[in-house]
């Protein structure tokens, strides 16, 4: 029988026309035909809210039954290079020329190769996971996908909502980063290529028009489909590796090691871990790569390839370019704001600052052409479960590309960027990521250690406590570490012991009940549970004021989610041909289950 998967792949072209708009492609589901169908649906959120949250999806309705709801395919033709081109320029932008300077000068001093050597750590851990997670369920859903089927549709809903909400803060925080570094190139100061309009409040009153037209050019590019996107990008990506080649080359002439002495470590330890909350967003946009599974050859070789080839090497360049800056200068000369320029400018190299600044602008435009790719693939799958209207689930026939997809998070960035400042902007936490990538560490630990209808009550129960004890050991270490008591080491004895034990104690009495089918993490569960454990650390350095956005915005997609979402998602699962294709697809061997209550 052929497989759900090949069954999207291999659809009749619909007879619908792309180009079209009805309140149909919008609201098809029964609740919102009329009003009282609606009112009806309300009055039914209780035991839908109980439907929706205890259930889970499977890999076979994530990366089969669900592709027809975008009528066609996303088309396979990508390979591992691909996949570590397009995983170099998400990651390698305008971070790690910004915030190198600023936190060796004020956090780590000259240990701050350490600090990306912590963050790297890190992303690299949970790069691991995405790896093994995207050859199980090659969609382009990405985490959201992973989480609906291990964790269900709730968590789903809440890293949906904090996946769009970080695709449009962040692409619109990179458009108006590259007008200020256009301005740096051509000698002009940040805000002179901004329109200033004194009737708006302070913050918004900054007009970019330029950031506009950066975010529209580069998803006119990425709607014109993958291949050639990629195309660009890795042609981009060269001349990118060729600038950092310079930095380190010009760097390293001029490196002098007595400026790492005689205190390599000036703020201590604890300004080691500041400056690695803070530069771990230099890393942030390998993700992308596992939402394009669905348009990759063969994933379950390509995608492992790709995230950890260039995750590795994007880690040893953050390592060397930052230990260029304190080798060049030492860190207390450090420009905070323009690092590397007047490095280059101090060695008598002034006209290389010209060169810092266009590498800057490849970075963010690169980051933008992919975080365009792959924000429009997790804004698709998310509409494919009708979370958000099905209308942006369309794939086009001829490109090959969500276009509605990609224009609707364009558009919202697009007016965030054109009046917000980058203090607002960054005045939006990105706890989310942090908070996702934890997530997904403990979705692959559910994956491995429970299979609904086989694992028994004792196994469930088991697993849960130890994969609970290494959650709240995490939690407790993030805490300990940034109360009053951080400097004294008995605290980091007890919670570091718990999470051994939890790790150990799971890797001991609690059985694995799946094996992956193609790649497979190593040290099962240690290297996940670091990977939750890291996560959560990270979590902790971001402050209170963090919490609270992230409360705030949390509380409004649960809103959302009761008035919209439950309903929306209730009618999809339950309608007669979602049943139908789902039993089907249980003929394959894949599912879909309930989470069994302890």
């Amino acid at each position: 029988m052929a497989s759900a998967a090949e069954g999207g792949q291999d659809a009749a072209p619909p007879a619908r026309r792309y180009w079209r708009w009805s309140k149909a492609d919008f609201f098809p589901e029964p609740s919102f035909r009329s009003w009282r169908a609606y009112g009806g649906a309300l009055l039914s959120t209780a035991p839908r809210l109980r439907d929706r949250v205890t259930s889970r999806s499977s890999e076979a309705v994530e990366a089969g039954t669900l592709l027809a709801q975008s009528e066609n395919p996303l088309r396979r033709c990508l390979s591992w290079i691909d996949l570590a081109f397009l995983g170099f320029g998400s990651v390698v932008g305008s971070g790690v020329f910004v915030l190198t300077g600023q936190e060796a000068r004020f956090d780590a001093g000259p240990a701050i190769p350490l600090a990306y050597a912590a963050a790297g750590f890190s992303a690299l851990l949970s790069s691991f996971c995405y790896a093994e997670l995207a050859t199980e369920i090659p969609s382009a859903g990405g985490s959201f996908s992973y989480l609906r089927v291990e964790l269900g549709d709730l968590a789903a809903f809440l890293a949906a909502g904090n996946i769009l909400l970080e695709a449009v803060v962040g692409a619109a925080g990179l458009g108006r980063s590259w007008t200020s570094y256009l301005a740096a190139l051509i000698g002009r100061d940040s805000d002179a290529l901004r329109i200033h309009v004194p009737a708006l409040a302070d913050g918004f009153n900054l007009l970019d028009p330029i950031a506009v037209v950066v975010l529209c050019a580069t998803s006119a590019l990425a709607v014109s489909g993958a291949r050639l996107t990629s195309t660009i990008n890795s042609i981009a990506s060269i001349a990118g590796i060729a600038i950092i080649a310079f930095v380190l080359g010009g760097g390293f002439a001029h490196f002098d090691s007595a400026n790492l002495s005689p205190d390599f470590f000036p703020f201590g330890a604890a300004g080691v871990f500041r400056a690695a909350a803070v530069v771990y967003w230099s890393y942030t946009g390998f993700d992308m790569v596992a939402t394009m599974a669905e348009e990759t050859k063969n994933p379950g070789r390509d995608v492992p390839l790709g995230l950890i080839t260039s995750m590795s090497a994007i880690t040893a360049v953050y390592c060397a370019m930052s230990l260029v800056l304190v080798g060049m200068q030492r860190y207390s000369e450090i420009d905070a704001n323009a690092a590397y320029s007047v490095a280059f400018a101090a060695a008598g190299m002034k006209w290389a600052r010209y060169v810092v600044a266009l590498g800057a602008l490849k970075g963010m435009t690169s980051g933008l052409l992919v975080g365009a790719l792959g924000q429009a693939r997790y804004t698709t799958q998310i509409a494919r479960t009708h979370m958000i209207p099905p209308y942006f689930a369309l794939v086009h026939p001829r490109t090959g590309t969500p276009i509605y997809a990609t224009a609707a998070v364009t558009l919202g960035a697009a007016c965030v960027a054109l009046f917000s400042s980058l203090d607002v902007l960054a005045s939006v936490s990105s706890i989310s990521t942090l908070f996702i990538f934890a997530l997904v560490a403990v979705a692959l630990l559910v994956r491995r250690y429970y299979v609904a209808g086989a694992t028994s009550p004792a196994q469930l129960r088991t697993f849960l406590a130890f994969l609970g004890l290494i959650v709240v050991a995490s939690i407790g270490m993030s805490v300990y570490y940034n109360s009053g008591y951080a400097r004294r080491w008995p605290g980091y004895v007890v919670f570091g012991v718990l999470w051994a034990a939890g790790t150990g104690g799971m890797a001991l009495w609690a059985k694995q009940q799946r094996e992956p089918k193609v790649y497979g993490v190593p040290l099962m569960p240690w290297l996940p549970a670091m990977s939750v454990a890291t996560n959560l650390f990270l979590m902790g350095s971001l402050g209170s004021l963090a919490y609270m956005r992230f409360g705030i915005c949390t509380a409004a997609m649960l809103v959302y989610y009761v008035l919209f979402g439950v309903h929306a998602t209730y009618d999809m699962a339950h309608s007669e041909d979602q049943a139908a294709s789902a039993a089907d697809a249980a003929v394959d061997g894949a599912e879909q289950g309930k989470i069994v209550p302890v």
